[in-house]
């Protein structure tokens, strides 16, 4: 077992926090409430432990699986998710910067969106790994399938994804904006 890859990767997870803290993120909702699912599209998206954009973290993790296989494919699986937790830690820190947060309610439907909590950056890096940790076991064809069910429930119930968060947020579609926000 690679042990200094994944005492690497909670570093990389706990330097994280500490960034996060440094860069005046709320550690919760500053409803002052903690809540396991937070299932409603309102302002408290984002900002406890899991929500509906919780299933793209997943989809994150099986991604950078795939991704850390091929690029590091001699590397054993502890450096691979220090990799994955990595580029889902530069996400959370990039995602939680005033231009990307900007960036949100003015491209996409997240008008109120204000960023996350800490726990919830914490949570979605978990639920990354949870992804990585999955694929790493599975099949590939349930990795991909997980993917696909992961994918068109959160389209189904919130008209979002992360297919169509990353079409909004590099190129806005005005249709899409507004089918999403005919919810």
């Amino acid at each position: 077992m690679d042990r200094r890859g994944y005492l690497l990767a909670i570093l990389i997870a706990a330097l994280t926090c500490a960034i996060l803290f440094l860069m005046n993120r709320p550690p919760i909702c500053t409803c002052g409430m903690v809540q396991l699912w937070h299932g409603a599209l309102d302002s408290g998206n984002s900002q406890h432990i899991a929500d509906w954009y919780s299933l793209s973290h997943v989809i994150h993790g099986l991604l950078f699986y795939a991704g850390a296989r091929l690029v590091l494919r001699r590397a054993p699986q502890g450096r691979r998710l220090a990799l994955a937790v990595l580029i889902e830690s530069a996400w959370e820190i990039l995602e939680n910067s005033p231009f990307i947060i900007e960036r949100y309610r003015t491209a996409t439907i997240a008008l109120g969106y204000s960023g996350d909590s800490i726990l919830n950056s914490m949570s979605d890096i978990g639920m990354m790994t949870l992804g990585f940790l999955f694929a790493a076991r599975a099949p590939l064809w349930a990795s991909v399938a997980l993917g696909i069910v992961l994918e068109l429930a959160a389209l189904a119930v919130i008209r979002d994804n992360l297919t169509l968060n990353i079409l909004m947020l590099t190129w806005p579609v005005d249709a899409i904006r507004d089918w999403q926000a005919a919810l």
